[in-house]
């Protein structure tokens, strides 16, 4: 396994990470949702934003997912918030909600959590790469609410090296990138455009093997 990108794949992993980035500019919320996944920097960030004031609660949802159970046997959420709590976040500012196994489940199973609470606008907090199937899915699910995606904000060399599995990044990016147009499809989410470049650049990517994410 390389340690770092290799340059013949550069250009094609640089188009499909800078195309799931939403670049959203960040706007005070009323609810800070952190996905889970494999990567705790997800409970890092949204800890930040708490901090920096964004939103005044927190929701960290996940259980567990193939990719995750070895590293967080109890819960994707629930070692979220025990990260978060280390990071300064008060207990009673954070709700868990353990039973998510996918994102349309993250998002169904948070909006009844808040469901008593009048919550009219949410900062979704994922994974550089998971930001747009994030929103789609957010979109079709919770219509009415207003949404912004957030992520550590870190250049992708400096996110792999943080993952410290290059293989284990492209085939997340890969996987993402095929559920933009499968999950719209299939009633998941909203269609979201995939321009040309990006397209070709995940046609090149499969090509080359990266294919363990795929549906």
């Amino acid at each position: 396994m390389p340690e770092s990108l290799p340059d013949d794949l550069r250009a094609d992993v640089q188009a499909l990470w800078d195309y799931h980035d939403m670049r959203h500019e960040l706007r005070p919320a009323d609810v800070g949702i952190g996905l889970g996944s494999h990567d705790l920097g997800v409970a890092t960030h949204t800890a930040e934003l708490f901090h920096a004031g964004m939103f005044p609660l927190v929701v960290f949802t996940g259980a567990n997912a193939p990719t995750t159970v070895e590293r967080f046997p109890r819960g994707e959420a629930v070692h979220y918030r025990e990260h978060a709590l280390a990071s300064g976040v008060p207990d009673d500012a954070i709700l868990v909600e353990p039973e998510a196994r996918n994102t349309g489940e993250n998002i169904t199973f948070t909006r009844r959590l808040l469901e008593s609470r009048g919550v009219r606008s949410v900062v979704l907090i994922s994974r550089p790469y998971q930001q747009r199937r994030a929103y789609a899915t957010c979109k079709k699910l919770w219509p009415e609410v207003d949404v912004v995606c957030a992520s550590r904000p870190l250049p992708l060399d400096e996110y792999i090296a943080s993952i410290g599995d290059v293989d284990r990044v492209i085939t997340m990016l890969v996987g993402d990138t095929q559920r933009i147009t499968v999950y719209a499809e299939r009633g998941f989410a909203v269609p979201q455009e995939i321009p040309e470049n990006v397209a070709d650049a995940y046609s090149r990517l499969v090509q080359a093997g990266f294919t363990e994410r795929l549906l």
